[in-house]
């Protein structure tokens, strides 16, 4: 059995897989607490799946990019969890785990989070059978730079994610109609896919394991800039 969470964004998603089918889920897209909400979601769904964590064999977790706080939330308590149980922890990047959406698209799977100031998070993936492939290593970018850099490969290309809105008309422009843009219920991500991610990969020990936020905080990024010299 391998329990799921994800909360690097306003998603909130927990789930249990086992055998190569979900056991359950459950997912909000709220902008609450998930610091308050994720044991007691986690809690409620195990209950309902009469699953004990003595049953959960892994645990993967979405490892970012995303929100800084989020992710700090999720991967907390997936470490305590894998700690304590002596489980393996998966770490699953999460705009792959958001590429899933578009496994059956034909061309490139582009998932997208609002970093600010017209920058995102953004993965580029291609569909091989039923997998997700990278074609571009998950980055920070800005939105203008990564549309030049897709440009020329003159392939249809799904944009898919919460940034979805804030930056179509800007890829709209570039692309014309080779720019297909995810419908609302398949820009978030769905939490069953990190036990289908993570059931073929052994994990790693919970107290080597970081969140990978592809950049750093405003306030380091202040810090370190202010004390280069020192």
């Amino acid at each position: 059995m391998i329990l799921g969470i994800d909360t690097s964004n306003d998603t909130l998603g927990v789930s249990l897989w086992r055998d190569q089918a979900v056991v359950g889920e459950f997912i909000t897209n709220l902008k609450k607490n998930h610091s308050i909400r994720l044991l007691p979601a986690i809690v409620d769904l195990m209950k309902t799946c009469d699953i004990t964590p003595q049953d959960l064999a892994k645990i993967a977790v979405a490892e970012g990019p995303g929100s800084y706080t989020g992710l700090r939330i999720g991967v907390t308590v997936a470490k305590t969890m894998a700690w304590d149980l002596k489980i393996p922890l998966v770490g699953v990047s999460s705009l792959e785990l958001m590429a899933q959406n578009g496994r059956f698209f034909d061309g490139l799977v582009v998932p997208i989070m609002d970093a600010r100031r017209g920058n995102v998070y953004a993965g580029v993936y291609e569909a091989q059978g039923e997998t997700m492939v990278a074609k571009k290593a998950d980055g920070h970018h800005a939105f203008a730079n990564l549309l030049q850099t897709l440009a020329p490969l003159n392939e249809r290309v799904l944009f898919i994610g919460d940034a979805v809105t804030a930056f179509a008309t800007e890829a709209a422009e570039v692309f014309g109609d080779r720019a297909i843009f995810a419908k609302e219920a398949l820009r978030y991500p769905r939490p069953a896919f990190l036990g289908e991610l993570a059931s073929e990969a052994e994990g790693v020990d919970a107290h080597s394991f970081v969140p990978k936020y592809l950049k750093l905080a405003e306030a380091e990024s202040k810090w370190l800039e202010a004390n280069r010299d020192v």
